[in-house]
């Protein structure tokens, strides 16, 4: 996880949000430091770079690892100046797991309605996917403090998804892939329950678990296997 997060400085410094990140995207290197190459025209995700020549067809399996999960700089502190309700690292922590939750009910779903199996060791025929939710700005918590149980929002947040995926045999890098997204702004504020906020959390996910998916297939169909 420390060179996932070197990794992650290095990446996304200054792209704070989807407009900062594609203004930013011109200025992106087109090799990383392991010489992943960087894949141009990507539609489904922002950014991705590719060992040169990997093949993903072998892959019947995925490893899918937990996520980390972080909350955009100075969150707390802001929240906490907006709300007459104090979020503590407590109600951070309990935030992180539900995220973590919504993360990988979602790709477990995505990926075995697609014909793939979630492994739980290492071999030839397994991927190993390392995700990270950072930047997570979550609009309207659900704060567990009597007599609130929702907050006012037009939108329930943002968050970005970065990913690393691996072979599980040799631990070679074979991708990673960088992507901002955030619940639609619906225009006019309304309560954000608790539910609403898991509601959103998997919409924002699911086109990143879809994309995986059609990159996994795509590479069967390009190889005929």
């Amino acid at each position: 996880m420390k060179k996932l997060l070197i990794v992650l400085a290095l990446t996304i410094t200054a792209l704070t949000s989807v407009t900062t990140f594609a203004k930013a995207k011109t200025e992106i290197p087109e090799y990383t430091v392991e010489g992943l190459k960087l894949v141009p025209n990507t539609k489904d995700i922002a950014l991705v770079w590719a060992e040169p020549g990997a093949n993903l067809a072998q892959y019947e399996r995925v490893f899918l690892v937990e996520p980390y999960v972080a909350f955009k700089k100075n969150w707390r502190r802001d929240q906490n100046r907006s709300s007459a309700t104090r979020i503590t690292t407590t109600d951070m922590d309990r935030i992180k797991v539900k995220v973590k939750d919504v993360f990988m009910e979602v790709f477990t779903e995505i990926l075995e309605e697609g014909g793939y199996t979630l492994a739980t060791e290492r071999a030839e025929d397994v991927l190993i996917i390392k995700p990270a939710i950072i930047d997570l700005d979550p609009n309207a918590p659900d704060i567990l403090t009597a007599g609130r149980s929702s907050s006012f929002a037009s939108s329930a947040g943002s968050m970005t998804l970065y990913m690393e995926l691996y072979d599980a045999e040799t631990d070679d890098l074979l991708a990673k892939a960088l992507d901002p997204t955030a619940d639609r702004d619906r225009g006019f504020m309304q309560w954000q329950t608790g539910p609403a906020n898991r509601a959103a959390a998997k919409r924002m996910m699911k086109p990143w678990a879809e994309a995986l998916r059609k990159g996994l297939d795509r590479a069967k169909e390009e190889t005929g296997e």
